[in-house]
């Protein structure tokens, strides 16, 4: 019986991954590389306990484990307009099963950041989140109530229910949304 030494293991291993790393770089990449994909600054807003920080760490496959809630940010609500520029989308997150108090406070910020000079032209992403929750509101008592179909008419908005449990609604609301920025960008630019 051949046994191969420790060397001819090694060098045989390394040819094989080498071959094996050619061709999948060449399955890969020589097709022509990926049409570009645009990249979005967006602002993400919404009232303490919303889930902001959770939803956007479940779409970049972060683990819930490590999710801090963000404590003392109604002190820096009035900050706010300070990341508005530059920005080309709002995600606004709101907690459908939230108080009645705290409810007529998202409907309040909404309301400012759909009129402030620097986000009225841009597409809203309006997330109803906590929709797992007894207490949630639907989507058309949020539209009604948030009165979005006058203050928003003219605009560009989604309003859709989410939770952390139905992350394929989530990401199938974002797809909607680059789909708006997708058509702001092919817009004519106005004078």
């Amino acid at each position: 019986m051949d046994y191969l030494t420790m060397s001819e293991c090694i060098q045989l291993s390394f040819a094989v991954c080498r071959i094996g790393i050619y061709t999948c770089f060449r399955a890969l990449c020589c097709k022509g590389p990926p049409p570009p994909r645009p990249e979005y600054d967006l602002v993400c807003i919404g009232l303490t306990g919303s889930g902001k920080t959770s939803l956007l760490s479940q779409l970049c496959s972060e683990s819930p484990e490590n999710i801090v809630s963000t404590t003392g940010a109604d002190n820096i609500r009035k900050y706010w307009s300070r990341y508005y520029q530059g920005s080309q989308g709002v995600i606004f997150v709101l907690d459908s099963a939230s108080s009645e108090d705290d409810l007529e406070t998202a409907r309040n910020e909404l309301h400012s950041a759909l009129q402030h000079p620097q986000l009225c032209t841009l597409p809203f992403l309006i997330l109803a989140n906590h929709q797992d929750k007894p207490a949630a509101r639907s989507v058309q008592e949020i539209k009604k109530y948030f009165e979005l179909e006058p203050l928003a008419r003219g605009k560009r908005w989604i309003l859709k229910p989410c939770s952390l449990d139905d992350m394929e609604a989530v990401k199938d609301s974002f797809s909607l949304l680059i789909n708006l920025l997708e058509e702001r960008d092919f817009e004519p630019s106005r004078m």
